[in-house]
C-alpha cells in the first residue's frame, strides 16, 4: 500500500495498466478454477516475491543452500492444503533441513546463523501468510471470501494511493515510509471500507455489515502495518524497491506487502470470531 506525498502529483499509469492485464486473470482464477489453480498461482508469486526478499536481505552474498530450501519449504507450506502430509511433517521437514543447509554453507558460523534466520523469517513472512489464503480458499464459499480480500486490499491500496496523490500533506511515518501520508490512509479506509459493505451486500451473505465495518477497518490497519513492515526492510538495507517485475507498481514483494497482513487477519476473524471452518 503505498501513498505518495504531497509533493508527488502524477499518477503512474504503468500502475493502471498492469492492474488492467492482471486482474481478469485473477478474477478467474479464484471465482472459477479449481482451487489448486489459485495455490498453483500463489506459488509462482510467492516464489517472486521470497526470491526478492532473499535478495535485498543477502544482497551480494546470497546463500543458495538456505535459498533453496526456504524456497522449497515455503511451497510445501503453500500446497499443505492438496498433499497428503500436515503442519507437523512441514515442521519435522524445516527442522531438518534448514539447519542441515546452514551447516553445510560455506563461511563464518556467525554469518551462517544469520543466514538461518533470514531464511526461516522469509518462510514465515512469505510462506506461511499466504498459505492462509489457501486456507480460506477450503472454507465453505471460500472463493467468495478470497475474493472479498483481495478487493478490500486492493480497495485499501487504491484508495491511499491516489488520495495520498491527490490530498497527501501530512507525513505518517516519515523515516520509515517517506510517502505514506495520513490522508492517504484515511482515503484508503473509506474506500476499504465501502468496498467491504459492498461485498457483504452483493456476494458474501455470510458476513453481517457489522462483519463488513470491522473488517474493512481491520483490513485497512492490516495492510498498513504490511506496507510499513516492508519499507522498513527495503530502508535497512536501503533499496528503494523490492524488484521490477510489475511495471508502476515495483516488485512482487512490493505488490504483496499488504496482502501478507490482511489474508490471515481475515482468516483468524472468519475462523476464530465467525466460527467457520472448512466442510468435512
Amino acid at each position: 500500500m503505498t501513498t505518495p506525498s504531497a509533493g508527488t502529483r502524477r499518477f503512474d499509469l504503468r500502475r493502471v495498466y498492469t492492474a488492467a492485464l492482471l486482474i481478469p486473470g485473477v478474477y478467474i482464477i479464484i471465482r472459477y478454477l479449481p482451487p489448486w489453480c489459485l495455490t498453483l498461482l500463489l506459488m509462482a508469486g510467492g516464489f517472486f516475491a521470497l526470491m526478492e526478499l532473499y535478495r535485498i536481505c543477502f544482497q551480494s552474498r546470497p546463500n543458495h543452500l538456505l535459498v533453496g530450501a526456504g524456497l522449497v519449504i515455503s511451497a510445501l507450506v503453500l500446497a499443505r492444503q492438496h498433499m497428503p502430509f500436515g503442519v507437523m511433517e512441514i515442521l519435522a521437514v524445516t527442522a531438518l533441513a534448514l539447519p542441515a543447509a546452514m551447516l553445510l554453507s560455506p563461511g563464518p558460523f556467525e554469518r551462517r546463523l544469520r543466514d538461518l534466520a533470514i531464511t526461516a523469517f522469509g518462510v514465515l513472512y512469505v510462506g506461511f501468510t499466504l498459505s492462509t489464503i489457501v486456507s480460506t480458499r477450503a472454507l465453505p464459499a471460500g472463493e467468495l471470501f478470497v475474493l472479498f480480500v483481495a478487493i478490500v486490499t486492493w480497495a485499501a491500496d487504491t484508495g491511499a494511493y491516489y488520495a495520498g496523490t491527490l490530498w497527501g500533506k501530512h507525513l505518517l511515518a516519515p523515516s520509515v515510509s517517506p510517502k505514506k501520508t495520513i490522508e492517504g490512509v484515511g482515503g484508503g479506509l473509506i474506500l476499504a471500507v465501502g468496498a467491504a459493505l459492498a461485498a457483504c451486500a452483493w456476494f458474501v451473505p455470510q458476513l453481517s455489515l457489522v462483519d463488513a465495518l470491522i473488517l474493512g477497518l481491520l483490513l485497512t490497519v492490516a495492510g498498513l502495518f504490511g506496507d510499513l513492515w516492508e519499507s522498513m526492510i527495503k530502508r535497512r538495507v536501503g533499496v528503494k524497491d523490492s524488484g521490477s517485475i510489475l511495471p508502476g507498481h515495483g516488485g512482487m514483494l512490493d505488490r504483496l506487502d499488504s496482502l501478507l497482513f490482511t489474508a490471515p487477519t481475515f482468516y483468524y476473524y472468519v475462523t476464530w470470531v465467525r466460527g467457520i471452518s472448512p466442510s468435512l
